[in-house]
């Protein structure tokens, strides 16, 4: 891995004073977090803790009542934000793979590059079966979703998330739909992608990958950062009661 920063490489994803209510409810109470270049940042916490809301906030996926989202420099917290221009930076894998069963893989991959990039049919073939060949997948190139296991499909997704040659990935429980046996390949193109330098922010409760893989955890619960730091620390010398309880009830 490169140098992860220095004082001419800023922050890709800065969120800063972030809240987030869904009617009366507050999910999210003045968020802030920096993502370097190159970073794998893991989150984790208890369900409702407001991970996955704060992950789709950071594309505007999820809109929020206050403070400031920036991308690789640009704010998109604005009404004049061109939104489909920062979500081609914005990578985006879910839990649920969201593949066109009408579609063979490789349409899959190449769909957003054509309709989006406006790439030539040649140039977005081109592109996407280099993402397919990245996640190990380019023999499957003609094969149909239902041809697929549950995770050669997430890997298809990843692949067509990472055609569009994004500045970050953004992971949403990327292995809960998985049966056991599955998980283990998707995890291994995700640290391929660390390898190469993707920067990455991950929500899972995959806790042997973050410990491994992630360069910061970050913990949260009812809407807030609890503690964050790197798996030594944040495993083995939790600062916060509710890190160590959360750290304990998950690893037992």
């Amino acid at each position: 891995m490169n140098e992860k920063t220095t004082d001419r490489n800023p922050p890709i994803l800065t969120i800063s004073g972030l809240t987030k209510a869904f009617g009366t409810q507050d999910v999210l109470h003045a968020v802030d977090l920096e993502v370097l270049p190159e970073e794998l940042v893991f989150i984790i916490g208890p369900s409702g803790s407001g991970k996955s809301t704060l992950l789709r906030c950071c594309n505007r996926l999820e809109s929020f009542q206050g403070g400031r989202v920036i991308v690789d420099g640009v704010d998109i917290s604005g009404n004049d934000c061109d939104l489909n221009a920062v979500r081609q930076k914005i990578g985006m894998v879910f839990q649920s793979f969201n593949l066109y069963p009408h579609m063979n893989a490789l349409s899959n991959v190449t769909l957003a590059l054509r309709h989006v990039q406006k790439l030539s049919r040649n140039e977005a073939r081109e592109r996407g079966r280099r993402a397919l060949d990245s996640v190990g997948l380019l023999h499957k190139e003609k094969s149909y979703p239902a041809e697929l296991s549950g995770g050669q499909q997430q890997r298809v997704a990843i692949a067509r998330a990472l055609a569009l040659e994004p500045r970050i990935m953004l992971f949403d429980e990327p292995t809960s739909a998985l049966d056991p046996e599955l998980v283990g390949s998707v995890l291994e193109v995700m640290r391929d992608m660390r390898r190469k330098g993707m920067t990455m922010v991950v929500v899972s409760h995959e806790m042997r990958f973050a410990r491994s893989a992630a360069d910061r955890i970050v913990f949260m619960e009812g809407g807030r950062i609890v503690e964050q730091g790197s798996p030594e620390q944040m495993f083995e010398a939790p600062q916060h009661v509710r890190t160590r309880e959360f750290l304990h009830a998950v690893n037992h």
